[in-house]
């Protein structure tokens, strides 16, 4: 089975069934499934064969889903990157993964239209010299069937890794990989033919993706997109098409619950607010609940190379376990925590999470060498350190190259971060090591507020929180702390900066 086959499936099962709805446009899995057909003879008349990789830079529209099964029902390998990307951003991807076409939403063109690394260009929209339109090639082209002979193990995907640390890596990925996260959610989620998916996060990301499109489609769901998110667009999305699946960043649903029009607000066909990318404290967790009217919020920890899958925390476990990842994998994933020496650690101890499963990554694109180091007897490695408590439930303490070491103890920057989040006025924390002489690294806080807060002040509410090694010796206020188009911190940015 691959992707563009189980559309078609859906197509005939569900011939007048709502697959995708954005702006004001309804398209029916029979009508999605003949515009895919269209646009795959347009790519394959222009010369993109089985294999070939073809990006995809466009926000969540509906030219985004078509583009996506076209490119795989020829037999090629969808590249999507990230719509906020600068030119220079494509270009690296572009080169790369040695793309052979470029497809682009007029929306965002002005980001690319200069692009000269890739020899097929097409874009939606108004005519631009020196590419195709992508309206013009689906209107003249063929509606004769084609059928896609991909199996699972062949390649559909390669995604590129935000690269907080460095260049972005290409993850590929199966039809496999793809179709076991898929199941996955529709499974966990209960994500049936009548279930309708908004889907406001990028799909350029793998959660949105390959969980949540993919888990529609597969089923023969209804798929909500929205170019953009904001808080106004969410709820009038969920009361306007009556949606009953949402996935957010926490920060979506934060900045949601700010909003006085939530509380008469009608939500009442949503089924599942799942969040991820982040937890969430007991505080904020609280603070939606109430909000939103709700204690069915849903925790989805993963990692892009994992296809995404890793944990889950149900909204019946928020209420002792909030700021955990659950206690356990869910379908078709295992978890262990391990040492250094690849052995379990025991209840309380810090190690490092690792997944086994087939929605792990067949590996990175070109690189061998990073493919070997990610994995450790078959299980993919995550880099993120955690323990697990008495009861089983899971507590990411923080990313392993993060850890700082002080005079030979290991403090966890994301501990010092929750605590100074919990301080009135600052809304975001980056803390990292900075070189020491003596103790090898010193403490450093990076933080935003609107308002200035007195060095002492904060010191003395860290205090009483944390053990005295592990407050910040240096501290540094902005105004914003400076992210990738993917909207994590960098770190590494701030680690090149000169420490006052």
């Amino acid at each position: 089975m691959n992707s563009s086959n189980l559309l078609a499936r859906n197509a005939r099962k569900y011939p007048l069934s709502e697959a995708v709805v954005c702006q004001g446009r309804r398209v029916t899995y029979r009508d999605l499934d003949e515009q895919v057909t269209r646009f795959s003879h347009a790519l394959l008349e222009q010369g993109v064969r089985q294999g070939d990789k073809v990006i995809i830079f466009m926000p969540n529209v509906v030219e985004f889903v078509v583009s996506y099964f076209a490119i795989q029902r020829i037999g090629a390998i969808v590249v999507p990157v990230n719509a906020k990307f600068t030119l220079q951003e494509v270009e690296y991807v572009a080169q790369h993964a040695d793309a052979k076409a470029i497809l682009v939403h007029e929306a965002i063109f002005a980001a690319v239209e200069n692009i000269t690394v890739v020899p097929l260009k097409i874009k939606t929209g108004l005519e631009h010299a020196g590419w195709l339109n992508y309206e013009t090639l689906i209107q003249h082209a063929s509606i004769q069937k084609i059928d896609c002979q991909l199996n699972e193990d062949d390649v559909s995907t390669i995604l590129y890794t935000s690269g907080t640390t460095g260049k972005p890596k290409g993850v590929l990925f199966s039809y496999r990989n793809i179709l076991t996260v898929a199941q996955m959610i529709a499974v966990e989620m209960e994500v049936k033919p009548e279930s309708r998916i908004l889907l406001m996060m990028p799909l350029t990301h793998s959660a949105p993706l390959h969980l949540f499109l993919m888990a529609g489609v597969l089923v023969g769901s209804t798929n909500v997109l929205t170019p953009t998110f904001t808080p106004d667009l969410c709820i009038d999305s969920i009361e306007q098409e009556r949606t009953t699946h949402f996935f957010g960043a926490p920060v979506a649903y934060l900045l949601t619950a700010q909003m006085p029009r939530l509380q008469t607000a009608d939500l009442s066909s949503m089924k599942w607010w799942i969040y991820g990318g982040a937890p969430l404290s007991q505080n904020e967790i609280r603070l939606i609940e109430k909000a939103f009217r709700t204690a069915h919020l849903t925790c989805v920890y993963g990692l892009t190379e994992a296809g995404p899958s890793g944990s889950l925390l149900f909204g019946r476990e928020h209420e002792t376990k909030a700021g955990s990842i659950g206690q356990r994998a869910p379908l078709g994933t295992e978890l262990r925590i391990i040492n250094d020496n690849g052995e379990d650690v025991g209840v309380g101890e810090v190690g490092e999470i690792v997944l086994f499963g087939e929605g792990n990554m067949l590996g990175y694109y070109k690189d061998d060498i990073a493919t070997k180091a990610a994995f450790i007897d078959g299980w993919l490695k995550t880099g993120d350190l955690a323990r697990m408590d008495e009861d089983g439930y899971i507590w990411i303490v923080d990313r392993k190259k993060d850890v700082i070491i002080s005079g030979g103890v290991n403090i966890y920057p994301k501990e010092i971060e929750d605590s100074m989040l919990s301080y009135d006025g600052i809304f975001e924390v980056a803390v990292i090591g900075v070189p020491h002489p003596q103790w090898g690294e010193t403490v450093k806080a990076v933080y935003a507020s609107k308002k200035a807060i007195a060095e002492n002040d904060l010191i003395n509410y860290l205090e009483e929180r944390l053990a005295k090694y592990k407050i910040p010796r240096l501290f540094e206020q902005m105004e914003a702390l400076p992210r990738n188009a993917a909207g994590k911190i960098l770190k590494q940015s701030l680690k090149g900066q000169e420490v006052r």
